[in-house]
C-alpha cells in the first residue's frame, strides 16, 4: 500500500470516528429530555373542566323621585292674624318651625281652643295626603270595632306577627293594611267621617278648606282599601282636622269645633263648642300605648335627643305625590297641668319629611317648657287667668 493511501484511509476513518461520536451526543441528550404529553386524549377519559368565570351582576341604576317643590320658605307666618293667638306659644312655634316651608298648629285639647297657628294659609288649605297619620283613625276604628286589641297580635306572614302597639311604633303599613281589608271600605269611611275626615275641623274659621275622605274605595289595582289605610292613599286631610282628632284621643273621646280667637276679646271670652263625643274613651289610651312607643323607640325617636322633660305621645308620616314630598307630625305632651296638642306639617322636597316634623314639634316644645309654660301657676299669678284653660289634672 502506497503512502498515499495509507494516509486517504487515516482521514477517511478520523471522519468516520466524528460523525458516530456526534451520534452518540445527540442520543444521550435526547433520553434526559421529559417526554412531551400528547395533546390527543385516550378514549374515555375525562378531560378537566376550566372553572367558569364568575359573572358580575349588572348594576341597576338607581332611580331617586324628584321633588319639584321648595322645602324652604321666607316668613311662612307672613300675613297670619294672630292677636288672639297665646303669643308666647306663637312665638315658640315660630321659632320652631324656622324657615321651613310647612305650618304648625297648637291646640288645647280640652278647649278646642287654637293656641298658635303659624302659616295660616297651608294650616287651613285643601289638605295634603295624611301618609301615615291615617293609621291613628285606622287604629281607633279598628279598636271600636273588637277587631283587636293593642295586644293582639295579627299574623302578616307564615312565621311573622305584630300587635298595634309595635306597628304604630315603626309605622309597619302591613298590619294596618290588613286591618283595612278585615273592616272593608264602608266601615273604614263610617269611622274616618265620624272622627272628622271630610269636614271642617273649626268654627266658621275664615278659609277653612275641608279636606277630602273619597265617597269610594280605591281601585283595587291600585291598592284598594289596604292603600287607604296604610298612608292614606286618596284621601286628603288638613291639619286641623288632624289636631282635632289627636285631641279627641288626648282628652278622651270629645270631638270639639276649633276655634281661632281674632283679638285679645275673643280669646277672654272664649268658650268651648263640643263637635260630638266619640266612644272611644276605653280605645283612646290603646292608640296612645302605639304613639307613646314611636317616641320611646319607633319612627319619632329623635324627638328625645332633643326634648325629654315631659313625656311627648305622636304618631309622623312620610310620602309624597305629584313631585312633591309631605311631612307630618300629630303629638301632645302628657304633662301633669298643661296638655297640648301639636301638628306639623312640611311640604316640599328631600327634606320634607316625618323626623324633620318630629325635630320641629320637639324645638316647640324645649322652647316652652325653658319658659315654664307646662309648670304650674298659683292662682295669684297674673298669668293663672290663662293656666285655667289649660290645667287639667
Amino acid at each position: 500500500m502506497t503512502k498515499v493511501s495509507a494516509r486517504a484511509l487515516l482521514s477517511v476513518l478520523s471522519l468516520f470516528a466524528l460523525f458516530c461520536a456526534a451520534g452518540l451526543a445527540q442520543t444521550s441528550s435526547s433520553k434526559r429530555q421529559p417526554a412531551r404529553k400528547s395533546s390527543s386524549t385516550k378514549p374515555g377519559a375525562k378531560t378537566a373542566k376550566k372553572p367558569a368565570a364568575k359573572k358580575t351582576p349588572a348594576r341597576r341604576p338607581v332611580t331617586r323621585e324628584r321633588f319639584y317643590t321648595n322645602s324652604f320658605a321666607d316668613d311662612a307666618g307672613a300675613g297670619d292674624i294672630t292677636p288672639g293667638e297665646d303669643q308666647m306659644v306663637r312665638a315658640a312655634a315660630v321659632e320652631a318651625l324656622g324657615n321651613m316651608n310647612g305650618t304648625a298648629v297648637v291646640v288645647d285639647p280640652f278647649s278646642g281652643r287654637i293656641l298658635a297657628m303659624v302659616n295660616q294659609k297651608l294650616a287651613l288649605s285643601s289638605g295634603a295626603p295624611p301618609c301615615s297619620t291615617i293609621k291613628l283613625a285606622v287604629a281607633l276604628a279598628a279598636l271600636c270595632e273588637g277587631l283587636v286589641t293593642k295586644d293582639t297580635p295579627v299574623q302578616l306572614g307564615p312565621q311573622w306577627r305584630m300587635n298595634m302597639v309595635s306597628a304604630m311604633a315603626i309605622s309597619n303599613n302591613t298590619y294596618f293594611e290588613a286591618l283595612g281589608r278585615e273592616m272593608g271600605f264602608e266601615k273604614v269611611s263610617y269611622y274616618a267621617r265620624l272622627f272628622g275626615l271630610g269636614e271642617p275641623a273649626g268654627d266658621h274659621i275664615a278659609g277653612e278648606q275641608r279636606g277630602m275622605f273619597p265617597s269610594q274605595e280605591l281601585d283595587p289595582r291600585l291598592g284598594g282599601i289596604g292603600k287607604m289605610c296604610s298612608f292614606g292613599e286618596s284621601v286628603y286631610m288638613t291639619p286641623l282636622q288632624l289636631g282635632a282628632l289627636v285631641s279627641a284621643i288626648a282628652n278622651g273621646g270629645t270631638l270639639y269645633s276649633l276655634q281661632h280667637p281674632r283679638t285679645p276679646e275673643e280669646a277672654a271670652s272664649f268658650v268651648p263648642k263640643v263637635k260630638r263625643q266619640l266612644e272611644i274613651g276605653p280605645w283612646a289610651a290603646e292608640v296612645a300605648a302605639g304613639m307613646a312607643a314611636a317616641v320611646r323607640y319607633g319612627t319619632a325617636r329623635s324627638l328625645r335627643y332633643i326634648f325629654r322633660e315631659e313625656p311627648v305621645l305622636g304618631k309622623t308620616g312620610t310620602c309624597s305625590k305629584n313631585g312633591t314630598r309631605y311631612g307630618w307630625f300629630a303629638c301632645y305632651n302628657n304633662s301633669e297641668h298643661r296638655r297640648t296638642v301639636t301638628v306639623v306639617f312640611l311640604q316640599g322636597g328631600q327634606m320634607s319629611y316625618g323626623p324633620k316634623a318630629v325635630e320641629i314639634a320637639a324645638r316647640l316644645y324645649r322652647n316652652l317648657y325653658h319658659q315654664r309654660f307646662f309648670a304650674a301657676v298659683s292662682p295669684a299669678s297674673p298669668d293663672s287667668a290663662r293656666a285655667d284653660s289649660y290645667d287639667h289634672r
